[in-house]
């Protein structure tokens, strides 16, 4: 029985070895996990590795194109685009990150408690979620972004109100399924309380499908980031973010300073591909039917 209750602390132990032998498999899963560390450790020392400040103009240097010293152009006020970029890395990984962080929290809470208690707690909780999830995600972060102001903090609040719901949805139904097993019931029997049933017995069994969704959002995250900056709802000028930085490049695209636009987008597609190709390689590592093993 004590086997039995203990089942899901075991979580770490039983996917450790299978994600690293899968990720030696899989060159592509591997080249997208050093690609996101490579995106977090440049952002980390990039006062250390830009040779301009993101904010530091140069009126005779406006608008070059690609080249040294300025390898990725500079832009009408004369500032380096690289280094715009490497600054930008900060807020464009931290705000997703920390907005999925807060969503999963609170949504897998709210999620636990909703699916193991039932009842009207149950009936009401999903309500509230059915009417969120009438909005689509992108309009109401655009509504929320626009009532709330612009800022960091409003940021990582609109974002981590559009994905609450869905860690909600699905920690629930993984609830609702564990809660019949057998160490769930053994759990129960024992007399233990329903605290501990729930973060002690149940969430290891139950947070597996749940990883895998936030490191997928957390892509789609960046991009809702970078859209609400790219409409002038987000990260406000002069501040360097990839969306915002696309806005200003937008309007040059057709004087042919493509650099402006190209470079700050091709970063947002590095690294909302990089979180997929991520999630997809912890859903073949947490699915032992993705393995080919029982």
């Amino acid at each position: 029985m004590a086997g039995l209750i203990s089942l899901g602390n075991s979580f770490p132990s039983r996917f450790a070895w299978p994600a690293l032998r899968l990720l030696q498999r899989n060159p592509v899963s591997f080249a997208a996990v050093c690609t996101l560390a490579a995106l977090v450790l440049i952002a980390a020392v990039a006062p250390w590795v830009t040779l301009f400040g993101p904010d530091d103009t140069e009126p005779a240097a406006t608008l070059v194109g690609p080249g040294w010293p300025h390898l990725f152009g500079t832009d009408v006020y004369g500032r380096d685009q690289l280094s715009r970029i490497i600054f930008a890395a900060r807020v464009d990984l931290a705000v997703p990150l920390t907005a999925t962080v807060a969503a999963l929290a609170v949504g897998s809470l709210i999620g636990m408690a909703s699916g193991y208690r039932g009842g009207w707690l149950d009936m009401l909780v999903m309500r509230a979620v059915d009417a969120v999830l009438a909005f689509p995600a992108l309009v109401l972060a655009m509504g929320l972004a626009a009532a709330l102001g612009n800022g960091t903090g409003n940021l990582i609040l609109v974002i981590a109100i559009t994905q609450a719901p869905t860690y909600l949805r699905l920690m629930r139904g993984e609830v609702l399924r564990a809660r019949e097993m057998e160490y769930a019931e053994a759990a129960v029997t024992v007399g233990n309380p329903m605290g501990r049933i729930l973060l002690v017995h149940l969430l290891p069994n139950c947070i597996p499908p749940l990883i895998v969704q936030a490191t997928l959002a957390t892509g789609f995250a960046l991009l809702t980031m970078a859209t609400l900056s790219f409409l002038g709802l987000g990260i406000q000028p002069p501040a360097s973010e990839w969306g915002e930085m696309t806005a200003e490049g937008a309007s040059q695209m057709v004087t042919g300073e493509w650099w402006l636009f190209v470079f700050p987008g091709l970063a947002i597609m590095v690294a909302v591909l990089s979180f997929n190709l991520i999630g997809d390689a912890l859903r073949d590592i947490i699915d032992p039917r993705m393995r080919g093993v029982r």
